[in-house]
C-alpha cells in the first residue's frame, strides 16, 4: 500500500474512532458535527438549528408502550386466511380453544356474510373474530367459548402491576350485546391449547394450570370500543388467553364479537398524561404528571427544556405554549402527550332594556344612554371575559285602542273590567317594565233588537226584525222557540244587507201570542263568534 493510502486509512480509523467515542448521530447526512445534542440544555449543541425535542436526535418513546403479547395487532401473517377458524395465519397466535376463533385479515377473508365487523380495523389490517356461546339446529350449546391465546414475548412477573389494553368490535345490540370479556393466565406455555378434544370444557379455568387475571365489561354497536384491564398476578405467567366469560351464554342467538391491537405492558409504561389543577388563568395554575421518587423528570415548552423544571409538577405562570414532560422509568423514556396551554379568553355578548330615566350597572359603572359598551371581567377560572353590551333605552308608549263590546257583557284589558262604552286613560307596564300608555275608546255594536211585535195586520210593528246598523257584525243564523222549546222560526241563509224578519206564523198558521226565545249568531269582522240569546213577546 502507498503512503498516500496509508494515511487515508489512518485518518478514516481516526473519524470513526471519534464518532463512538462522542456517540454522534449519523443521522444528518452529509454534514459532520463536532457536538452531540443535549436534549435537556434548550440549547443547540449540534448547531443544526433545532433545539431538544425539535429535534430529531432526541427521540423519546410516544403514546403505547411496546406489547408482550407476539403480533398484537394480527398484522404478521404466514398465510392470508380463506376462511373461519385460520387463527394459525397469524405469527404467534394459537387457537386456545377447540371451539376455535376466526381470524380476519384485509388480504384475505373478513368475516362471515352475516357477521361483518366494524371498519376500518383499529390498528392495521387484521383482527380475531370469537363467539360465546353457539345455536344448533338442535339445542343451544352454552358453554361453547371461543378463546385466542399466546406465549408472552418476556413473562409478567409476579406482585408486578400491568396493564392489558385492547379494543372490543361490536356488530349490534342483538348479536353483540354488552360482554364481560375476559383475560386469563397460565404459568407454562406447554398449556397452550387447553381442553384439547373438548368443545364443552367452556374457559381456561375448568382445566387445569390456569388461573382467571381480570375482565371488563364493555358494550357498543358497530363500533370498536377501547377499553382495559389492570392486573397484579401472584405468580409468572407466561403465556394468555382472551375471550368469552367463564358463565355459561344465555343469548338466544349466536353472539359474535372482535377484538384487535392488544397491548400488554406494565401500567407504569402506558401514556405519561398531563393534568391540571387551579385556576387555569391564575398563578396557582399547576400541570403535574404521576409522581415516583424512583422517575427522572423534565419539562418542555415548545420542544424546549424548562432549565430546572424537574419534577412531578410544574408552574406555567400563565406562559402560553406547547408543554411536554418527558420521564425517565428504568432507563427507559416515555414523553407525554402535548398539552397545549392557552390563556381561555371568552366572550360574551349581551342585550338589554332599560326605561328612561333609569341607569344599568355595567360592572360597576351606570349607563344612562343607549349604545354598545365594551368591559373585561374575570371570569370563573380568572381568564379574561370580554362582554359586550348593548343597551336600549326604552321611552313611555303611548297607544290608542279602539273596541266594541255587546251591551251587557264586560270588556276587560289586563286588570280592567269596563261594563260601560266610554274614553279611558289605561297605564301599564311592559314585560321590561317600562310605562305603557293606553287610550282605550270603548263602543258598544250597534245592533238593535226589539222585544215586543204584533203580527195582526194593522200595518205597525207586524213583524219580529233585528236591526244591524254594524259593519263589524254580520248574521249567520236565526232560530226561534216556542215557551215549550220547539222550534217555530229558523233562518241562516241571508241576502247580502237584509236582516232577518219572522212575520209570526209557523207553516202558514199564526202562532198563538205569548213568550218565545231567540237565538242570534253572529260572526264578528276580528273571526270570533258571538251568540246572543233573549225573549221576544208576539201580542196578536
Amino acid at each position: 500500500m502507498s503512503i498516500l493510502g496509508r494515511f487515508i486509512v489512518l485518518i478514516s480509523l481516526m473519524l470513526c474512532i471519534n464518532i463512538a467515542a462522542s456517540n454522534l448521530p449519523i443521522s444528518k447526512i452529509g454534514k459532520v458535527f463536532t457536538k452531540i445534542e443535549n436534549c435537556r440544555n434548550a440549547i443547540d449543541d449540534d448547531g443544526d438549528g433545532l433545539i431538544d425535542l425539535n429535534d430529531d436526535d432526541c427521540i423519546c418513546q410516544k403514546g403505547e408502550p411496546e406489547s408482550l403479547i407476539p403480533n398484537p395487532s394480527f398484522e404478521e401473517t404466514n398465510c392470508c386466511p380463506q376462511n373461519r377458524s385460520e387463527l394459525d395465519c397469524a405469527n404467534g397466535w394459537i387457537q386456545a380453544s377447540d371451539p376455535t376463533t376466526d381470524f380476519l385479515h384485509t388480504c384475505g377473508w373478513m368475516g362471515w356474510p352475516n357477521l361483518p365487523p366494524p371498519l376500518p380495523f383499529p390498528d392495521g389490517k387484521g383482527a380475531v373474530g370469537f363467539r360465546d356461546g353457539r345455536n344448533t339446529s338442535s339445542s343451544p350449546e352454552r358453554n361453547w367459548k371461543e378463546y385466542s391465546g399466546a406465549c408472552l414475548l418476556n413473562p409478567l412477573k409476579a406482585n408486578k402491576e400491568y396493564t392489558f389494553e385492547f379494543h372490543v368490535g361490536f356488530i349490534n345490540p342483538v348479536v353483540s350485546p354488552p360482554i364481560e370479556i375476559s383475560f386469563f393466565g397460565t404459568a407454562k406455555c406447554i398449556n397452550l391449547p387447553f381442553g384439547v378434544g373438548n368443545q364443552s370444557l367452556g374457559c381456561p379455568t375448568n382445566g387445569p394450570d390456569w388461573q382467571f387475571l381480570g375482565s371488563n365489561r364493555v358494550f357498543g354497536s358497530n363500533i370498536w370500543v377501547k377499553t382495559s384491564i389492570t392486573i397484579t398476578p401472584k405468580e409468572d405467567i407466561y403465556a394468555i388467553a382472551i375471550g368469552p366469560p367463564c358463565a355459561p351464554s344465555t343469548g338466544d342467538v349466536n353472539l359474535y364479537y372482535f377484538f384487535d391491537n392488544l397491548i400488554l405492558a406494565e401500567s407504569k409504561f402506558f401514556n405519561i398524561e398531563i393534568e391540571q389543577n387551579g385556576k387555569h388563568c391564575g398563578n396557582d395554575f399547576l400541570l403535574s404528571t404521576v409522581e415516583n421518587i424512583d422517575y427522572n423528570y423534565q419539562w418542555y415548552k415548545d420542544g424546549i427544556a424548562i432549565i430546572g423544571e424537574t419534577t412531578h409538577e410544574y408552574f406555567p405562570h400563565t406562559k402560553e405554549g406547547v408543554y411536554n414532560v418527558l420521564v425517565e422509568i428504568e432507563g427507559n423514556c416515555k414523553l407525554s402527550d402535548d398539552y397545549n396551554y392557552k390563556l381561555k379568553e371568552t366572550y360574551s355578548f349581551v342585550n338589554e332594556k332599560i326605561c328612561e330615566n333609569e341607569s344599568f350597572n355595567f360592572n360597576g359603572n351606570p349607563l344612562l344612554s343607549e349604545g354598545i359598551y365594551i368591559d373585561t371581567v374575570k371570569n370563573i377560572e380568572n381568564c379574561d371575559s370580554i362582554i359586550v353590551l348593548e343597551l336600549e333605552v326604552i321611552g313611555d308608549e303611548e297607544e290608542i285602542l279602539f273596541a266594541k263590546f255587546f251591551q251587557g257583557d264586560d270588556f276587560k284589558v289586563g286588570n280592567f273590567v269596563f261594563k260601560e262604552p266610554g274614553q279611558y286613560d289605561l297605564k301599564f307596564q311592559t314585560s321590561f317594565g317600562c310605562d305603557s300608555l293606553v287610550e282605550l275608546n270603548l263602543t258598544t255594536y250597534n245592533l238593535f233588537i226589539p222585544n215586543v211585535f204584533s203580527p195582526n195586520e194593522d200595518g205597525f210593528n207586524d213583524v219580529f226584525q233585528i236591526y244591524n246598523y254594524d259593519n263589524d257584525i254580520s248574521i249567520t243564523s236565526l232560530i226561534i222557540y216556542s215557551r215549550w222549546g220547539s222550534k217555530v222560526f229558523h233562518a241562516n241563509s241571508f241576502i247580502r244587507d237584509v236582516d232577518p224578519t219572522w212575520d209570526g206564523n209557523l207553516n202558514g198558521i199564526m202562532v198563538e201570542e205569548g213568550t218565545y226565545t231567540y237565538m242570534l249568531e253572529l260572526k264578528l269582522k276580528n273571526g270570533g263568534n258571538k251568540i246572543l240569546i233573549g225573549d221576544i213577546t208576539l201580542v196578536l
